[in-house]
């Protein structure tokens, strides 16, 4: 069981989903956390440079394509459902 410093219900639950998922874990939740972790600390050393951190904010929006929820929604039924449009 993880060691954390707080202590009290909030600890309590979020130990017991942690055991749950050490237990048991069908969706595989923890199968890349290393990885998030490695990566989430790669992150955190960037956000501290702040000019380096300006500029990949800058480039990640600039980079980004349209996006539109009811596309993709759309998108979704029609390729991974299958669903077909209902007119109306």
């Amino acid at each position: 069981m993880p060691n954390t410093p707080a202590s009290g219900p909030a600890t309590t639950v979020r130990m017991d989903l942690v055991q749950s998922l050490l237990d048991h874990d069908p969706y595989l939740l923890l199968a890349d956390f290393a990885s998030y972790a490695e990566c989430q600390q790669r992150v955190e050393q960037a956000f501290l440079e702040k000019e380096r951190w300006t500029k990949m904010a800058i480039l990640n929006v600039a980079r980004m394509g349209k996006f539109s929820s009811d596309r993709t929604i759309r998108e979704y039924a029609e390729q991974i459902w299958k669903a077909q449009s209902v007119p109306g």
